[in-house]
């Protein structure tokens, strides 16, 4: 038996669960050994589950294929399989957020990319580098749970990556102001160019519940715990406007800030480039040696050239100038399903084991 621990992936088969699937080939510290699926994949093997909708430039992994897909809704039987689980499934949010808390309620901790549970007060919204303390209201959720060791975790939403690090690592000159556009790629909607062809060649300028989420989330991970609840922070007012675009991955930020304490332009870029938190500092496999880079050119960060830096894991920045009505400008850049989405929650997972809130059963 591996040391390694046994990981379920709750929606395999849908994009995010197959980009986990990809993600956590070879993964040091786990192992994918459970697929569930909704009613109609069951029974199958993931392969034959999957057909011909595997969405990845990779292959499917070999140690994947023959899996038996699992029914979701078999939440004690899935759970007996697992030491925890990620969760991508695809219902309603009233859904989502009853079996993820069954889930948690087998004692098995569930790691979730939906965003059902973003607002639920005492559960952790976390991107590692800039807000591992809010794990801390884990001890709170399971008292209300009835739980040992089973809780519910969740990452934040894909849009707010390429501008919230970088907001953060420029809180001492508190800005107070910001408006974003985000440029957001297909997979964001779990599509490729063959699932939706309208795309090709056109922006849509609405993504249903994005600009609520990419003015409200950043406000959670920058807020407190007190009486066993994260508490969001008031500040920055943020206004967006959130774009589809014809890109099939890569989430691009053009982002205008206030700033209360204005700062030079050499400051900015330095906060920015030794921005790091609790993954670098433990070395975490999957966390990126550099967080976020500055990008001096004047036609970067690009999409094709920059989407994949820290495999899908870091932040690119560029154009940061000085603004005639704001103080600063910038654009950045995100890979949408990796650090927006599987990949950010992979991240949250080894943190969680770092810090001894995930274990073997």
């Amino acid at each position: 038996m591996s040391e390694k621990l046994r990981v379920g992936i709750l929606g395999a088969t849908g994009m995010v669960g197959q980009r986990f699937i990809s993600l956590l080939e070879n993964h040091p510290w786990f192992e994918v050994v459970t697929v569930a699926a909704s009613a109609r994949s069951a029974g199958k093997t993931y392969e034959e589950a999957v057909g011909g909708r595997w969405k990845m430039d990779t292959p499917m992994p070999e140690a994947v294929k023959n899996l038996v897909v699992m029914n979701v809704s078999e939440v004690e039987k899935v759970a007996s399989t697992v030491d925890f689980v990620f969760s991508a499934v695809d219902m309603s949010k009233e859904e989502i957020k009853a079996i993820e808390e069954e889930y948690a309620k087998t004692e098995t901790p569930v790691v979730s990319n939906n965003s059902a549970h973003r607002w639920t007060p005492d559960v952790p919204m976390v991107v590692p580098e800039i807000n591992p303390q809010h794990f801390e209201v884990i001890k709170y959720q399971k008292e209300r749970l009835g739980t040992k060791r089973g809780f519910v975790a969740v990452k934040p939403n894909c849009s707010i990556q390429s501008y919230a690090p970088v907001l953060t690592a420029w809180k001492e000159f508190e800005p107070y102001e910001v408006v974003a556009t985000t440029y957001q790629a297909i997979s964001g909607a779990g599509k490729t160019f063959k699932d939706w062809p309208e795309m090709v060649e056109n922006i849509i300028p609405y993504i249903g519940g994005e600009e609520e989420k990419s003015e409200m989330e950043p406000l959670r991970l920058w807020g407190e715990i007190k009486d066993g609840v994260i508490v969001p922070a008031k500040e920055p007012v943020i206004t967006c406007q959130c774009v589809r675009v014809p890109v099939l991955n890569g989430h691009t930020a053009a982002v205008f800030v206030k700033f209360r304490k204005k700062p030079t332009k050499e400051q900015l870029i330095e906060k920015m480039v030794n921005f790091k938190g609790v993954p670098q500092e433990l070395d975490l496999p999957s966390a990126p040696k550099q967080f976020i880079r500055y990008m001096e050119e004047d036609d970067r960060p690009q999409v094709k050239a920059d989407v994949d830096y820290e495999n899908g894991m870091g932040i690119s920045v560029g154009r940061l100038r000085e603004d005639k009505v704001y103080d600063y400008k910038f654009i950045g850049l995100s890979h949408n399903t990796v650090r927006g989405a599987a990949g950010g929650a992979v991240l949250c997972a080894e943190t969680l084991k770092a810090q001894g809130y995930i274990t073997k059963k």
